[in-house]
């Protein structure tokens, strides 16, 4: 299938008026505009979102353990223009993550039409300081253990692609140094110092999870996490741009401190995401959606009810260009798992997984390997 007249989101990280074609579920001749091809009429086209820290939707949670789930999940994102995920585990023992990634490896091993590729995982707990675990089940808090880490890693045949720690933690540096050689590995649920979070930085992290959530503020004569993570090149950071976790200003702040090519969008969202307000579950915990606000019963904010490519749409509201969210959105994110050779944008060999959209970037149809997803 040929197409034309339409304003692409090359990898210069910018729209330009071309066209492209789909061959054998692929793009291919990416900047050609064909005679014979579909006119867009000044559509805006951009890559498929990846969601790399998105736990459910639907009232289903990857937690859960549920391929039947994980595809309801995928169905969802993709419908909502998100064509690649990442899901999270959570703070839970190491048989239920064990369960969650078998029942995850099904669907990345076999994707399904109309249905998000499910292209890793982001192992989300349990090496969280007890200070900061927000959301996550205290309970089943543990120091950093790589042996635990290796076993579900390796059962799971890599699909791990994002792990989290708390730098402050013993043994920390250790498993940074031992685990960046699997997949990337990321600073979360953190009350950590400036300086023990340098050190695991200079280890080998490369990600923090939710900047800002669960982790220290940053303060002048403390930076923290914060202030290390900023400052070093090869760190980038992920934002929940739900409109309730991050103020529009700290957005923007952000964007300015890691600069669009270090930003990663994220939902973080739940599986009351999608659903109306009531009762849900979390990592064994109850969970209340009011307001478009997920709470524990102790008033603390979960993660969000809301689905990455509205998070992209928010943050272009609170100011951040139409490129530097679209990038934050696909490019970065597919950096972070290993996956730009497959996805992440529109470029010749790539997967041709694409939104069609208006100008203001609102979605008009969703693309998975060049064909049309059926809602």
């Amino acid at each position: 299938m040929n197409y034309r007249n339409a304003y692409v989101f090359t990898e210069n990280f910018r729209f330009e008026k071309t066209g492209f074609s789909v061959v054998d579920g692929k793009f291919a001749d990416v900047g050609m505009e064909k005679a014979n091809a579909i006119d867009l009429e000044g559509a805006f086209v951009i890559p498929g979102l990846i969601d790399v820290h998105n736990h459910g939707n639907s009232s289903k949670d990857f937690s859960d353990g549920s391929y039947a789930g994980d595809v309801t999940m995928g169905r969802y994102l993709a419908s909502r223009g998100v064509t690649s995920f990442a899901p999270a585990t959570m703070t839970l023992p190491y048989e239920t993550i064990a369960r969650a990634l078998e029942a995850g490896l099904r669907l990345h091993k076999d994707p399904l039409p109309n249905c998000a590729r499910l292209l890793g995982v982001q192992m989300e707990g349990p090496f969280f300081s007890e200070k900061k675990k927000g959301a996550q089940n205290g309970d089943y808090l543990r120091l950093p253990d790589f042996e635990a880490f290796r076993k579900l890693f390796e059962d799971s045949e890599g699909l791990i692609r994002i792990v989290d720690l708390a730098p402050e933690l013993p043994g920390s540096v250790d498993f940074v140094r031992r685990a960046k050689e699997l997949c990337t590995v990321s600073i979360a649920h953190t009350d950590s110092a400036y300086e023990d979070a340098k050190a695991a930085i200079e280890a080998g992290v490369t990600h923090l999870t939710h900047l800002y959530n669960a982790m220290p503020p940053i303060h002048h004569r403390k930076p923290g996490v914060i202030g290390a993570a900023s400052e070093a090149d090869t760190v980038y950071a992920e934002l929940i741009c739900d409109g309730i976790h991050v103020h529009p200003s700290s957005v923007r702040m952000a964007f300015k401190l890691f600069g669009a090519s270090r930003m990663v969008l994220i939902s973080d969202a739940l599986r009351c995401c999608g659903m109306p307000e009531g009762e849900y579950e979390l990592g064994g915990q109850r969970v209340w959606l009011k307001d478009h606000i997920a709470r524990l019963a102790d008033g603390t904010i979960a993660g969000s009810a809301t689905n990455l490519y509205d998070c992209m749409l928010n943050a272009i509201r609170f100011g951040i260009s139409k490129e530097d969210a679209v990038r934050a959105a696909t490019w970065n994110p597919a950096h972070q798992i290993g996956k730009l050779n497959l996805v992440g944008s529109i470029a010749n060999g790539k997967l041709a997984d694409f939104v069609i959209c208006d100008d203001a970037l609102n979605r008009k149809s969703v693309y998975l390997a060049g064909c049309e997803v059926q809602v």
